[in-house]
């Protein structure tokens, strides 16, 4: 066995897992239809502004996907780090903290990111990426997971990868919901470099965006808007059935959860 691989760590591996009761099964679908709402949102996303997006994606540089899953995944690394230290307990820091902090700033951060083009779009990445992961981790902090953990702050990269090119590719990915990775550098790197290629996929179509200047900071405002509200419900769906698998046991929850989506025709990721 590799040593500087992820180590995988059931959840309560000794407890017994209760049956699922009628409120987990309504709980399991609610989730769902979550997923659903939050998907949709992805794809206004991608429409926004009509043919600009694809007017931005002429402008793209060629083999620019490289380069942006180079920036991705070191947008995600300075999250991962920042969000940690910046998160406060007070009265200030639980407003700057809220939902609607998050999309104000996110909003203002788009906006100024896409005044001066491809550059600034690029150069406002961090922002975004950060108050999208601050977000995530309120999230993760309504299901009881301590937003500040290591181990938290890991399962909140995990979201960045719910999303991607092809309905077959966005969702959640639900493989390991019920487990966690071990605490150490190799295992941060592997996962954000599993994440970064489909965050990427979602970002080029915020860049495209706000690839043209000026008429991109509109573009710009609108897409981070709705791409926190997008992370924001597709870490409910994360991280509400983490809470629903640690009680009633990964392969129910999952099964239930993978037949809902088939029965309404909702993409999942299972790998």
């Amino acid at each position: 066995m590799d040593p500087t691989a992820p180590q995988m760590i059931e959840i309560n591996p000794d407890a017994p897992h209760a049956p699922l009761t009628d409120e987990a099964r309504a709980t399991v679908a609610a989730l769902a239809e979550r997923q659903r709402r939050a998907q949709s949102l992805l794809m206004r996303v991608v429409t926004f502004a009509g043919g600009q997006v694809e007017d931005g994606m002429k402008m793209l540089p060629k083999g620019f996907r490289d380069q942006l899953e180079a920036a991705a995944r070191g947008a995600l690394t300075q999250s991962y780090d920042m969000a940690g230290r910046t998160r406060g307990t007070g009265l200030l820091a639980r407003q700057v903290n809220s939902d609607r902090a998050h999309r104000v700033i996110a909003t203002i951060s788009g906006a100024l990111g896409g005044l001066g083009g491809l550059p600034t779009a690029l150069a406002e990445l961090p922002i975004a990426t950060t108050v999208i992961f601050r977000a995530v981790q309120g999230v993760a902090a309504a299901y009881d997971e301590d937003p500040a953990d290591p181990a938290t702050r890991l399962e909140c990269l995990r979201v960045f990868g719910a999303g991607g090119q092809g309905e077959e590719d966005d969702g959640v990915d639900t493989t390991f919901i019920g487990a966690r990775i071990g605490l150490t550098g190799p295992a941060l790197h592997k996962l954000i470099a599993k994440v970064a290629p489909k965050f990427a996929a979602v970002l080029s179509q915020k860049l495209a965006a706000q690839a043209v200047p000026v008429i991109g900071a509109a573009a710009g405002a609108g897409t981070n808007y709705a791409f926190v509200d997008y992370y924001i419900e597709m870490a409910h769906v994360h991280f509400g059935l983490r809470r629903l698998t640690a009680v009633h046991g990964e392969r129910h929850v999952l099964d239930l959860f993978h037949k809902v989506l088939a029965e309404g025709r909702l993409p999942a990721n299972r790998a």
